[in-house]
């Protein structure tokens, strides 16, 4: 059974992710940061696991380009309508409660990718990336325009390099526009900070941010490259802009939102097929897989 749930690259990815959520406890519990904290972290961390279990049970055909368009939409509508804070429009309110839907979405937008790029999907990283500049959110939309190039030096289809002309133009414009948030403690510069508290803590941080990688390697052997390229790409996009600037340090750092982010990528991963699944033993005392033996890569659609 451990060896099929090893095989099996998003129970690696729920893996790393609870691994990395308890890393950034462990750092802040070390550095004196709030007790409430920790308790958000893991409090999102549970709700993303709910979350990942809901997605998980929805048809296919809801999983792709109308939730692409829906997730530009709803990035628009913070870009116009969310919580502004020192020249950036990024927040939206739930209760007492603020979040960044960038994000919770757009990883799960940019995965979708890898299972259609239909006109209306691409629609919707075009949105995405034109509210991303009207935030402005320097971190998010380069994570985007990197996503859209990986996709389209895999691809080579029109669409995709529509979608990362879009993307480039409106990343150029968030470098042009002044970021002058400041760093905020326990959530921005922690790669750095964390080895002043302790080395093991830095190595916490450090090593937290790197499993959140390790998915998309499990899934490349498992012949989800496309995918796996996507999901790489814009979460080390996303780590690279914490370790550059001041925002914020996905799953280690303080923050729900990248935590719920991170699960809900994975939820749209493509399954791992069912001759991935741990052996059976046949009635002859033989150990065979349920294809026979034979093992088939997965299909990417």
């Amino acid at each position: 059974m451990m060896t099929g749930l090893l095989k099996d690259m998003r129970s690696v990815g729920i893996a790393c992710a609870v691994a990395a959520v308890g890393s950034g406890i462990a750092y802040m519990m070390a550095a004196g940061a709030p007790g409430r904290y920790p308790f958000v972290n893991g409090a999102a961390l549970l709700i993303g696991l709910l979350l990942f279990a809901a997605v998980d049970q929805l048809p296919a055909r809801l999983r792709n380009a109308p939730v692409a368009l829906a997730i530009g939409l709803a990035l628009m509508a913070t870009a116009l309508f969310g919580v502004s804070g020192e020249g950036a429009t990024r927040w939206a309110k739930l209760g007492p409660i603020l979040i960044q839907p960038s994000l919770i979405l757009l990883p799960m937008l940019v995965v979708l990718l890898a299972r259609t790029r239909e006109p209306l999907a691409m629609a919707g990283a075009l949105l995405a990336a034109v509210a991303l500049a009207i935030q402005p959110d320097r971190a998010m939309a380069g994570a985007l325009a990197a996503s859209l190039a990986a996709l389209a030096l895999w691809s080579r289809d029109p669409w995709s390099a529509a979608g990362l002309l879009g993307a480039i133009a409106c990343f150029a414009v968030t470098v042009l526009r002044p970021d002058g948030l400041p760093a905020m403690p326990y959530v921005d510069g922690i790669f750095y900070s964390a080895f002043d508290v302790h080395p093991l803590a830095g190595i916490a941080v450090v090593g937290g941010a790197a499993l959140l990688l390790v998915p998309a390697i499990s899934g490349w052997g498992q012949g989800h490259r496309h995918a796996s390229v996507l999901f790489g790409t814009i979460w080390l996009a996303i780590i690279a802009a914490a370790a550059l600037g001041n925002y914020p340090t996905p799953l280690v750092g303080y923050g729900g939102s990248a935590v719920i982010g991170y699960l809900l990528s994975l939820s749209v991963f493509p399954k791992a097929s069912r001759s991935e699944k741990a052996p059976v033993a046949s009635t002859r005392g033989q150990v065979i897989g349920e294809n026979d033996g034979s093992s088939l890569a997965a299909s990417l659609n």
